[in-house]
């Protein structure tokens, strides 16, 4: 905790001051443009990836960069992504999956998870992207998770189209959807592309979309 308190001693001190200004524009407004939807992990940290400064990003995390489709479940999810879409207009939603994870590492090897019940039952949100992952044949395991983060993230895009807040911002024209994975090791992003229905790099296709607004 030390660490932690010295380094909002230093933000203080330092970082706080040099954008004085910005803090004082944001003091009562917000207007980001988009919603990020990522892992909790702590190897993930979507200001770092994507180097935008603080009122810049909509964030919204949690295990396994999951959005269940529209409904009931508690949690915030859904409060947050009609808050962002019809309250603060965003035009664009990423949802970020990343190597590694261990939610869906934890989905790819059928590890038991019964002494962690609230995370079995989330991760219930994942299994149309486990049943996909399930039905092909894999080299190893480690390629059986990579696929799995993959397809979670494809997953969730679905899922997020069942918010009406979305729909509705689609049809309008006034909303993009992005699909990414981000590897830890390599600081790389690859991105789905809706045409090929694959994931390609985000370095090489800038401007390839999940699901793009309607015309």
């Amino acid at each position: 905790m030390k660490e932690i308190i010295d380094g909002f001693l230093k933000f203080q001190r330092d970082a706080f001051p040099e954008r004085a200004e910005l803090f004082k524009s944001l003091a009562t407004q917000q207007s980001p443009k988009t919603l990020f939807i990522s892992c909790s992990d702590s190897r993930m940290v979507p200001e770092l990836v994507t180097q935008r400064e603080p009122g810049d990003l909509f964030v919204i995390r949690n295990a396994g960069n999951i959005v269940p489709s529209y409904g009931p479940e508690p949690g915030g999810i859904s409060a947050s992504v009609e808050y962002a879409v019809t309250a603060l207009k965003v035009t664009d939603i990423v949802i970020c999956g990343h190597s590694d994870c261990g939610a869906m590492t934890a989905i790819a090897k059928c590890h038991c998870l019964d002494h962690m019940p609230a995370v079995k039952h989330w991760l219930q949100y994942a299994d149309s992207a486990k049943v996909v992952n399930e039905s092909r044949e894999y080299k190893d395991i480690h390629d059986k998770t990579i696929s799995m983060v993959h397809e979670n993230v494809v997953a969730q895009l679905a899922n997020i189209q069942t918010h009406p807040s979305v729909r509705l911002a689609l049809e309008e024209g006034r909303l993009t959807i992005h699909g990414w994975v981000y590897d830890i090791e390599s600081g790389l992003i690859s991105a789905f592309d809706r045409a090929s229905r694959q994931f390609v790099s985000l370095a090489a296709n800038p401007n390839v979309r999940a699901v793009p607004a309607h015309n």
